[in-house]
């Protein structure tokens, strides 16, 4: 039994805009998913961290599901910023359990547990140019309320980690509430996604001040799940 995590699968069974066209790595992905899936037993399991579908609805992105739901493990998944059919815990898992998609659970101002490690996060926030100071601001604070939340609803963990869609380290931003947070309840482990292509140079990895940082980004793990536990 272990525990991995990947990020950034963007699936697109039920939408027009397959990621093959970016080239390099991203050629035949899906059959990439699929074999780095296949090493993966039945009871493990796999933090997806964000930008799963393309799809704009749930309705969309059913076929996207349907592919995680019959890859090996149990996953949790938690929201990226292109994750347009992102809805309501009740409704995702309403969703989930009328097209029997077994295998998928969210992650959302909550956690899990797998073999004693308690499973936590966010989305995160870096911010974005097309909203105001002011709304930035509010998007920072809500995420790092989630993060808190879900921090929260960890007890008697043995180990916790913490999953991210965005980094919390990029450039010269560095999210110190979202670090204050996760010092306050001892973590020592964080992985996110989201950074493509020539970005991955830009990926902040190894131990900072007592947390250790690793990107896992589908395309920067090769499209196999990194064992994280």
């Amino acid at each position: 039994m272990a525990l991995y995590a990947i990020g950034d699968l963007h699936l697109s069974f039920g939408t027009d805009k397959p990621m093959d066209v970016f080239g390099g790595g991203w050629v035949d992905y899906t059959d990439k998913l699929s074999a780095g899936f296949s090493t993966l037993n039945a009871d493990d399991m796999c933090v997806l961290c964000g930008d799963t579908s393309w799809g704009m609805s749930l309705e969309e992105s059913l076929e996207d599901f349907r592919f995680i739901d019959n890859l090996p493990g149990r996953k949790i998944i938690l929201k990226g910023n292109h994750d347009y059919w992102w809805s309501t815990a009740a409704k995702m898992e309403s969703f989930f359990s009328i097209n029997n998609i077994t295998s998928i659970e969210i992650l959302h101002n909550n956690c899990y547990y797998y073999e004693g490690v308690a499973i936590c996060g966010t989305r995160g926030w870096l911010g974005d140019s097309e909203f105001t100071a002011e709304q930035n601001a509010k998007i920072y604070a809500r995420e790092t309320n989630r993060l808190r939340v879900s921090l929260q609803s960890a007890k008697d963990a043995d180990k916790i980690i913490c999953f991210f869609h965005y980094p919390i380290r990029f450039k010269n931003i560095v999210c110190h509430d979202m670090i204050d947070v996760m010092n306050k309840f001892n973590v020592k482990n964080c992985y996110y996604g989201h950074l493509h292509g020539d970005g991955h140079r830009l990926a902040v990895r190894g131990l900072i001040d007592g947390i250790n940082y690793e990107i896992i980004s589908a395309d920067f793990i090769n499209f196999t799940p990194m064992r994280v536990s």
